[in-house]
């Protein structure tokens, strides 16, 4: 089939049927699509949007693209995604929980996207962590820790691999469709059997209200049924930075003293466990979501978790003693000032999104799909919205690669943060389940 014409087929608004859709998916992982024509593929969808039979099509012809994975393991394979956010670091505490619990999580994570992190380019902070082993080396790390957080491999849905870095760079990251399509591509690739769902909603995600976010839950949870892969979602906030810190080392560290018990941001934690909850009674590790998270929470304050890590990180060519030397290991940004109010008052909002953009001007983020990241940079000891402040006192500590990157990025926050003579209502931090 002719590029072009699918492409002006979608542009047009039309649907298109399964074998349109292989060969789509074909030209992607081969080639014979130049980056041109993904890219405006990816704007008619942006645009056009796609129906069921559409989704579902794409999303079986991506994971078909690649190796399926099947396990022969004793415990249930489950896994977790996010959406994606400004300081959402759940993953990388979530995996060792689960697998401190009995379960074993082959986690297939992606890169940042437009203004969010990605757990993949947090990983790689890590000195010496291989974030896209063989096949035969995320297996083994997984029969072994418990749990792998790895990229894309050359095997697992490839044509998802190419399509996510141009969708990155073509401000077409919001769609649901391709959002659906690139989240279980994988995630049916791992050969899960249950999956819990993190989707974002607020300012600082790509589903900014509460009807598209759940309009992104219920597709996900739809097309995962039809796919055969047990699914559950929670719709979380995301109209601030979710924990202490945004930025890959920073994020790790934060992470690192989540699992070993040294801080623990409500918000993070509630999160954290909430999803853990899900995997567990997904899993058949737990009767209910409320007995898996009493199950995580043991594991967590046990320091079976911690351990989990640890013998991952190992696993995949980190440090050994990583877990009890991260500070040591992790790059420290050379230049560290505060951002501080100007005024008494409350943290009363936050611009998430406006965070997010200022971590990738600070060298956090990527502009183009082969830039590098600066895993030092970024912000760290962020004040909670509602937090009372004194004129003069910190609301978060900018790490930079110099002076000038830093003055820029304590004129974005200025801009993003919010100071007011009252607090802000109560926001919750879980919106929704759909299961």
């Amino acid at each position: 089939m002719i590029p072009q014409e699918i492409v002006r087929k979608k542009r047009d608004g039309g649907a298109l049927d399964a074998a349109e859709i292989a060969a789509l998916v074909r030209g992607i992982t081969d080639g014979g699509f130049s980056e041109a024509q993904v890219a405006a593929f990816a704007i008619a969808v942006f645009f056009r949007g796609m129906d069921t039979d559409e989704r579902v099509a794409l999303t079986l012809a991506m994971r078909d693209s690649g190796t399926v994975l099947s396990w022969d393991l004793p415990g249930p394979v489950l896994d977790k995604h996010s959406t994606g956010g400004v300081g959402d670091k759940v993953s990388i505490m979530l995996a060792p929980i689960v697998a401190a619990c009995g379960g074993y999580v082959p986690m297939i994570s992606g890169r940042g996207l437009g203004h969010t992190g990605g757990t993949l380019d947090k990983m790689g902070a890590i000195p010496g962590y291989n974030p896209q082993p063989d096949i035969a080396l995320f297996r083994k790390a997984v029969r072994e820790a418990g749990c792998a957080i790895i990229g894309q491999t050359a095997d697992l849905a490839p044509a998802d691999r190419r399509f996510y870095a141009i969708r990155d760079v073509t401000a077409t990251v919001e769609s649901i469709p391709l959002i659906c399509a690139s989240i279980l591509s994988k995630k049916l690739a791992a050969g899960l059997q249950g999956l819990a769902m993190d989707v974002k909603c607020g300012s600082g995600a790509f589903m900014p209200d509460m009807e598209s976010a759940r309009d992104l839950a219920q597709s996900i949870v739809a097309i995962a049924r039809d796919a055969g892969l047990p699914t559950t979602a929670l719709i979380t906030d995301m109209d601030e930075v979710l924990g202490l810190t945004a930025g890959h080392a920073l994020e790790v560290q934060e992470a690192v003293d989540y699992l070993t018990g040294k801080r623990r941001e409500a918000r993070l934690h509630q999160v954290t466990i909430a999803l853990a909850g899900e995997m567990l009674a997904l899993g058949k590790l737990a009767a209910t979501p409320g007995e898996g998270r009493a199950t995580a929470l043991a594991a967590l304050d046990s320091g079976k978790a911690a351990e989990a890590f640890s013998h991952m990180v190992s696993a995949l060519g980190g440090p050994k003693d990583f877990v009890d030397r991260s500070a040591d290991y992790l790059d420290v940004a050379p230049v560290i000032r505060p951002f501080i109010a100007e005024k008494p008052g409350y943290v009363a909002r936050m611009d998430a999104r406006a965070i997010g953009v200022a971590l990738i001007d600070l060298g956090g983020g990527r502009c183009a799909t082969g830039d590098s990241i600066d895993t030092a940079v970024g912000f760290a000891q962020f004040r909670p919205a509602g937090t009372q402040l004194r004129a003069g006192e910190p609301i978060a500590m900018v790490h930079a690669a110099d002076d000038n990157a830093a003055d820029r990025a304590i004129a974005a926050l200025a801009a993003a943060v919010t100071i007011a003579d009252a607090p802000p209502a109560p926001r919750a931090v879980i919106h929704e389940r759909i299961g």
